[in-house]
């Protein structure tokens, strides 16, 4: 994932301490009920789409912005399929994140699904019982995407 200039701003601030983001990801699905995933340039794994929100963007806005970004698709956001604080991340050079993640459900609306900037390997669309090898997370968020559950968030202890 690309670094957006304000979190390289807020960097030359705060060094490589622990810092807590918004992000948003895209569970993609089409008429046909497939899944739009891309393979990671930095991971070179298969991967539903995500980003990080600009100050002041709205997170549907961001789904709908990061989607067409990495993979030409456009999207339209449903519903809310999950918030969660995520586990922090340490990057290859030091840095710390932590993510508070929400999940949206968009259908496509139009666009070809291609590789559309440096962030992507390949994209491709994979029926939801043929898909590659994915992380528990991807997994985890497309099955919530095929069910009409309510939105997850986890309960208070």
């Amino acid at each position: 994932m690309a670094t957006p200039d304000f979190i390289r701003t807020l960097r030359a601030s705060a060094g490589r301490q622990l810092l807590w983001l918004p992000g948003v990801t895209a569970i993609v699905l089409d008429g046909q009920g497939r899944v739009l995933l891309n393979r990671r340039a930095d991971t070179r794994r298969w991967a539903v789409i995500g980003g990080i929100p600009e100050p002041g963007e709205q997170p549907a806005a961001c789904a709908v912005r990061e989607v067409f970004e990495e993979t030409a698709v456009h999207c339209v956001p449903e519903r809310v399929l999950s918030v969660q604080a995520l586990q922090p991340v340490t990057y290859g050079n030091g840095d710390v994140c932590q993510y508070m993640d929400i999940t949206f459900r968009c259908r496509a609306v139009g666009g070809e699904a291609r590789v559309n900037d440096d962030e992507s390997l390949d994209v491709a669309w994979f029926p939801v019982d043929a898909l590659p090898e994915l992380d528990e997370f991807g997994l985890t968020r497309i099955k919530q995407a095929l069910s009409d559950a309510p939105t997850w968030f986890d309960p208070m202890s």
